[in-house]
């Protein structure tokens, strides 16, 4: 199959599956979440053994979801917000168990196994808060009684591939000068500005559609958005680079794997629902 017919048919699932999972139910809006988050710990985890590091890839995957599956329960108000301190539970007993593994170099298995929970657990945390603790964009499926929306999300990832597509078209018509060839040789700096001048122009046109936040606050997390989102898929090269890998996976055929395409949200939410939590 012609590769270029197969990157597009793989972008169009990946639209679909992300907008429509997060858009059509609170309980879609946990699975997608859900799925994104495990498949990026995996690839996470794999990418590292290829290092000879030995992170505890089973617990390590099974507290992140565990750690989500709390947070959703407590965003939703199902559980007590106080419940978040289990959280802390795997990190000891991670460690205790580490004692009995009899690895060479233990601290790089522990420091491989909790890194994704800073890399990719805590952002995907975040989501369910964003949707159940502000009002906007309606789901498609209403839940009864229950108080959510997730237009922060659905707008963030629109203002994300929105930068991404407009770095790309104006990287290869006008770029002339590497943002950071070292990692990423293919980027630019006219790119970079090309892509934040179309995400600020979408978050223009789609901010009172999104509600959430007033328009001025979209055209910050457009901004953020195309700053962070950068920065992720860069944090992401130099981690491929490092391994000497070119893809972080092969579940999406034409796009690599799961980090590959959400590199740009792991870094940029955090920032985008921090600004919202203290300016919204």
């Amino acid at each position: 199959m012609n590769n270029f017919f197969r990157r597009t048919l793989t972008g169009a699932w990946i639209v679909i599956f992300t907008l429509g999972g997060f858009w059509l139910h609170p309980l879609s809006f946990f699975l997608t979440g859900l799925i994104i988050l495990t498949g990026s710990m995996l690839e996470y985890y794999k990418i590292i053994q290829g290092s000879g590091a030995k992170p505890r890839i089973i617990p390590g995957i099974m507290s992140g979801m565990t750690s989500y599956i709390i947070a959703a329960l407590a965003a939703a108000g199902y559980l007590p917000v106080r419940w978040l301190v289990l959280l802390i539970i795997p990190v000891p007993v991670i460690m205790i168990t580490e004692l009995f593994r009899k690895e060479n170099k233990p601290f790089d298995s522990l420091a491989h196994t909790f890194f994704p929970f800073l890399y990719i657990v805590l952002p995907f945390v975040l989501f369910p808060f964003s949707a159940f603790l502000y009002e906007g964009l309606n789901p498609l499926i209403n839940m009864p009684d229950l108080s959510f929306s997730p237009g922060l999300v659905i707008g963030f990832f629109i203002l994300l591939w929105a930068n991404d597509t407009g770095a790309y078209l104006t990287g290869i018509t006008f770029g002339r000068h590497r943002l950071m060839e070292r990692i990423s040789p293919k980027k630019s700096w006219e790119g970079f500005i090309g892509g934040v001048l179309i995400s600020v122009v979408v978050a223009w046109v789609l901010s009172d559609w999104l509600g959430v936040v007033t328009r001025g606050h979209w055209l910050v997390i457009a901004a953020i958005v195309s700053f962070a989102g950068t920065c992720g898929d860069l944090v992401e090269s130099m981690l491929k680079r490092s391994m000497g890998v070119k893809d972080s996976g092969s579940v999406l055929p034409g796009h690599g794997g799961f980090l590959d395409r959400f590199d740009s949200a792991i870094i940029s939410f955090p920032l985008v629902f921090l600004f919202i939590l203290l300016f919204g």
